[in-house]
């Protein structure tokens, strides 16, 4: 038995800046580069000294609003510009940002504005719809601009400290209500520390892609702008056109979810684009060892994959992929970091014996807002580090026997999906809240290769009759978009163990949805049909797609719309809308749209020809 890997809680020490926060940095680096370009989106820029004088303005026109130290700001703004004014704006006011996706459902927004409890949100015309009538105080960006545009441009006078909050992000929650997640500044400005010696401080182009609801966006938007880097905002147009942005903008750093880098390797130059990218960084799910090998055929920079929970700061881990393996380490901790893997008695397992996963060190938040109960369930008191305190991840892990970390997956029914940390609970609450439903239990499923997606399995009561899209549609009212289940599967009974409890492993793999008359699903007819059926078939990992099947109801995704807008306009040999896809989910509709409206095959024969060659290529099953 290898020895236990020896806790040394001074490995990772590092000193760093603990008083300061992440505006007092910004405006260092300021100082630095004035007159350089900071950040851009959509063909706009500004330097670090217009983003600094606007967001100086717009922090006068928040403390004239009462904003100040520990204060929750709301900011409910599209990714643009105006959206890194506001975030900038509410650290200088001493605020902390709450990030709320105006993609979110309307209901989800005013819980966590309700739960905040946030006095002021930053919207824009735009997206202050979005905010209902629970939100208290709502400064508009661009309606209020020329308000806020009589402040002074001047430095505003710094308050706050390190031990001060500088955001709250809201996570997927067990009991069925997302949990703030409460970040010092200090906890941060470690982080940055950590990334200092994992990344290196030559400043480059980075292309930030992460929506600010997501933890590891802090990278992409703060670090970079702390250390004179060019960020360049990716709108929300999808993932088309980040193969355009790298290589216009010369992008030398890029951090994604293994699924999205994925997805921009299937795009007809994607690979190649990310192949002129100094540094790729990976992380939020699991690192498929098929996805390195895919981009090592043109990626020839630094990758790295990225491992840490957003009750530690986001990255907690970091691993340099230097050769091909069929485990990815997810490395060794960042500074002032400390990784345990323990018994059930928090004693240390030996090297290379599974155990849980336990984080403590300077990246342990203060905890989840309003929820002291669940703090103390889940920052429990760090036995090696006596008046400290570590985080249980509820991760299972192992150490190697060179001192990496290896991520063997949850303990409990948390997943990692495309990047999203998602509590199942939450959504089998809202299952159960529905009329009709009896019960319900969601389980992560693989339907192939790197692709796992959620399916829920509902029982109906007694004497109902449910109907698949009443269910999504009610999810989809109340969950982010990427909580709805791919798949539902009705149920007479759940299937139970021999204790009685409900059996997951016994829950049967969801069928082909059938269309509405029950008959069995349609083959295509012709050509356009059969390349679209064919599109989604391959996306999905199912055997065939019928002509009236809801591509959304087999469990597509916006990830898999992506993938199967590229593959149709490659095969098509013509642009095509990625809104199409939303609005005509089924094989019948989206052939319709495509030939204007008549039923009949209106296809090139080059297009015809490109089929016939992938046919030939992938016999149908």
């Amino acid at each position: 038995m290898l020895p236990a890997e020896t806790v040394d809680c001074d490995k990772t020490a590092m000193d760093y800046p603990r008083e300061s926060t992440i505006a007092q940095l910004f405006e260092q680096q300021v100082a630095r580069t004035p007159d350089v370009i900071a950040v851009a989106s959509a063909g706009r820029s500004l330097t670090y000294r217009q983003l600094d004088q606007r967001s100086n303005q717009l922090a006068r026109h928040l403390r004239a609003l009462g904003v100040t130290t520990e204060t929750l700001v709301g900011i409910a703004v599209e990714r643009s510009l105006e959206m890194m004014v506001g975030l900038l704006a509410i650290l200088k006011a001493g605020g902390a940002y709450v990030p709320m996706d105006p993609s979110y459902p309307v209901q989800r927004i005013a819980l966590m504005i309700e739960d905040s409890e946030a006095p002021v949100i930053l919207a824009t015309e735009h997206t202050r719809s979005r905010l209902g009538k629970t939100a208290r105080h709502i400064v508009s960006i661009d309606g209020d601009a020329d308000a806020i545009a009589q402040n002074s441009t001047h430095p505003v006078s710094s308050i706050g400290t390190g031990q001060n909050l500088a955001y709250v992000i809201y996570t997927s929650g067990s009991t069925g209500k997302p949990k703030g997640v409460m970040i010092e500044h200090r906890n941060v400005v470690n982080f940055f520390t950590g990334m200092d010696r994992a990344i290196g401080v030559e400043p480059g182009v980075w292309l930030a892609v992460t929506s600010i609801s997501f933890d590891i966006s802090v990278l992409e938007l703060f670090w970079t702008l702390t250390r004179g880097f060019r960020v360049i905002i990716h709108g929300d147009e999808g993932t088309q056109t980040i193969p355009n942005e790298i290589r216009a903008y010369g992008v030398t750093h890029m951090q994604s979810t293994p699924s999205l880098a994925r997805m921009i390797a299937v795009n007809p130059d994607g690979l190649a684009v990310l192949g002129q990218l100094k540094q790729l960084f990976l992380g939020g799910e699991a690192l498929p060892p098929s996805l390195v090998r895919l981009l090592r055929q043109k990626f020839h920079g630094a990758m790295n994959n990225m491992y840490g929970p957003t009750e530690t700061t986001i990255w907690s881990t970091t691993f340099r992929i230097t050769g091909d393996s069929d485990s990815i380490p997810i490395g060794k901790p960042i500074a002032n970091t400390q990784v345990y893997v323990l018994d059930s008695r928090l004693q240390q397992v030996a090297a290379g014996e599974v155990g849980d996963l336990y984080i403590g060190g300077e990246g342990v938040v203060r905890g989840y807002w309003k929820r002291p109960d669940l703090t103390t369930e889940k920052f429990v008191s760090d036995p090696f580090q006596p008046g400290s305190r570590m985080y249980r991840t509820g991760d299972i892990a192992r150490f190697l026997p060179d001192g990496n970390l290896e991520f063997l997956g949850r303990a409990d029914f948390q997943v990692k999906l495309r990047g999203f940390r998602i509590e199942i609970g939450e959504i089998e609450a809202a299952l159960e809240n529905q009329e009709g439903v009896d019960q319900a239990v969601v389980v992560a499923r693989e339907f192939k290769p790197d692709d796992k997606r959620l399916v829920a399995y509902v029982v109906p009561k007694p004497g109902t009759r449910l109907k698949i899209a009443d269910l999504r549609g009610a999810l989809a009212a109340t969950l982010p978009e990427y909580m709805v289940p791919s798949n539902f599967v009705l149920l007479d009974s759940l299937p139970l163990t021999a204790n009685g409890k409900i059996d997951r492993n016994a829950l049967p793999h969801p069928p082909t949805v059938e269309d509405e008359s029950g008959a069995a699903p349609q083959s295509p007819r012709n050509a356009l049909e059969s390349m679209i059926a064919d599109a989604w078939k391959d996306a999905l990992g199912v055997e065939g797609v019928g002509l009236n099947e809801n591509f959304f109801d087999l469990g597509a995704h916006s990830l898999m719309v992506a993938e199967v807008h590229i593959q149709l306009q490659q095969l098509l040999g013509r642009e095509l809308s990625l809104v199409d896809l939303f609005e005509c989910p089924t094989v019948t509709a989206l052939a319709k749209h495509l030939n204007g409206g008549e039923t009949g095959p209106r296809v090139s024969s080059r297009a015809e020809r490109r089929l016939a060659a992938r046919q030939q290529r992938e016999p149908r099953t």
